[in-house]
Parts: C-alpha cells; sequence; structure tokens
C-alpha cells in the first residue's frame, strides 16, 4: 500500500459541508474534550477519562476526535483494551448523549463500533445550538492548511479506495502498518519541530470565513495540543481543546471545556490511580 506523500506547493482546501445539531432544551451542560490519545501504557489517563465518564453532570458528552491512539477498524472493538473503552462509553452513553468526531487517529472508527459504545457520531464541522446559541465544533487537522503533506496524506487515507484497501487486511497487520506510520511520523516531527508550539496551527483565514458563514461567533476545536482561548477577530472566538496525557510526569494535563449558558469554561482533571 503506497502512503509516500507527494511534494507540492499547493494547499488543499477543507470541506465545506456542516452539520447542524441542535441540542435539547432540557440540556444543562454540555463537555468538550480531544486528543486522549488512549492507549494501554497511559493508565492513568485511561482511568480519569473512565472517571469521567462515570462522575461527570454533563448531559453531554462531545469528543473531537482523537480518542485513542489509534484505531485500525471497528473489528478492533473486541480486543482486550478497546472492549474495556467500548464498554464504558455504552455505559456513560446510557446516562447521557456521548457525541463523537473522528480525528486523524481514529477516523477509521464506524458505525459498528458506534453502535456497541452507543456513540453519536458528528460529520467535522458541526454547528451545535444550544440556549440561543451557536459553536461551530472541527477536530481542527482538515483546517491546518500549511501541513501540505498531511493534508495530502489525509486526502489519501480519507478516500473510500485506501479504506476498503486497508481495512480488508488482517487485524494484526493493520496494526502494524499502523504502528510504522506512526513512527514515522514522529521520526519527522522531531527533525522538524520541537514542542506543540512550533506545530502548524489551523489556518485563521479559512476559521474566520467558517465561523461567518455559518454565523457562529464560537470555535471549538482539538488537535493541535495548544490549549488556549483567544480572539481569532473581532467578535469571534476559538478555544483550543488540551490533549491528555496524565501519564506525563512533567506536564500532566485533561482538561474538560465545559459549556452551560451563557458560558465556556475549561476545568482539569488530576490523575488518580487505576482502579
Amino acid at each position: 500500500m503506497n502512503l509516500t506523500v507527494p511534494a507540492v506547493d499547493d494547499r488543499v482546501q477543507p470541506p465545506d459541508d456542516t452539520f447542524a445539531w441542535q441540542a435539547p432544551a432540557h440540556w444543562a451542560q454540555i463537555d468538550f474534550i480531544s486528543d486522549l490519545h488512549l492507549a494501554p501504557s497511559l493508565p492513568r489517563t485511561v482511568e480519569a477519562w473512565r472517571r469521567h465518564l462515570q462522575d461527570s453532570r454533563a448531559d453531554a458528552l462531545v469528543i473531537l476526535g482523537d480518542l485513542f491512539e489509534v484505531w485500525v477498524g471497528d473489528d478492533a472493538r473486541f480486543d482486550d483494551f478497546e472492549a474495556e473503552c467500548t464498554a464504558w462509553l455504552h455505559a456513560a452513553s446510557r446516562h447521557r448523549t456521548v457525541a463523537f468526531m473522528a480525528g486523524n487517529r481514529d477516523f477509521l472508527l464506524g458505525a459498528d463500533m458506534a453502535a456497541a459504545a452507543g456513540l453519536t457520531l458528528l460529520p467535522d464541522p458541526t454547528v451545535l445550538s444550544a440556549w440561543g446559541e451557536r459553536l461551530l465544533l472541527t477536530h481542527g487537522d482538515a483546517w491546518c492548511l500549511d501541513d501540505v503533506p498531511y493534508q495530502r496524506f489525509r486526502q489519501q487515507v480519507r478516500g473510500a479506495e485506501w479504506q476498503a484497501d486497508f481495512l480488508s487486511r488482517p487485524l494484526p497487520e493493520r496494526r502494524e502498518q499502523a504502528r510504522q506510520i506512526r513512527a514515522e511520523s514522529q521520526r519527522l516531527k522531531q527533525q522538524q519541530v520541537s514542542t506543540p508550539s512550533d506545530w502548524v496551527d489551523v489556518d485563521r483565514t479559512t476559521a474566520v470565513a467558517c465561523l461567518q458563514r455559518h454565523h457562529c461567533h464560537t470555535l471549538v476545536h482539538g488537535h493541535t495540543h495548544r490549549p488556549a482561548t483567544e480572539t481569532l477577530a473581532p467578535g469571534l472566538t476559538r478555544h483550543v481543546l488540551s490533549d491528555w496525557d496524565l501519564d506525563d510526569p512533567q506536564q500532566p494535563r485533561a482538561n474538560v471545556l465545559e459549556w452551560r449558558p451563557g458560558a465556556l469554561q475549561a476545568r482539569a482533571l488530576h490523575a488518580t490511580s487505576p482502579a
């Protein structure tokens, strides 16, 4: 399977289709998270996520991509770690809406996993309306237009032909190929940049244009691992979600963005011993 990304100078434009989602009138709180990169090697992060699923008082939990470090197909949900995560999601979905938007790590999460886990699948981007306000939601990777090699790669792996070929392969082969892709990505990243502050950000012109086109004043996204609240343009604000890594002894982090009527506020979660 050829995953070579050609060297090009032109920029790939993000998709223009947007899904409208109206929150029920009785909802009082919506939580947003992204970029947890869940894996067995991150037990404190996994436990914090499990506890939040169990204990949150939010009416909805919206996961804006990269819930898993890698997702190589919905048949992976039967393996030990993925089966536990699926069960926890399903249990949470009995008490609140759990919505999921694909990220660059778990874009192969599909209808079978959604049904097993009780997930509501959201297209990217989505406009969420609640309490007379509108938020524009995206994972964020499609708008990082200056990262041309990644955009070409993204265009390839989001194609139906590539996905059909990849998913036709045995699960162990898919896991190994995903590991190789991730290792190569890490190698290139180490050559080019040192910290998330150096990574390509979402294209501001694109973000502002999308906000204006969809009559939204607020953007919420993840992907960049650069949590912040800032003004994009007069009257337009973006909230960038944090990644999660409570297993990092130097910089443990796991923020939830809580939306209540009239307020969007980040709250930090803290590590506890895994159950």
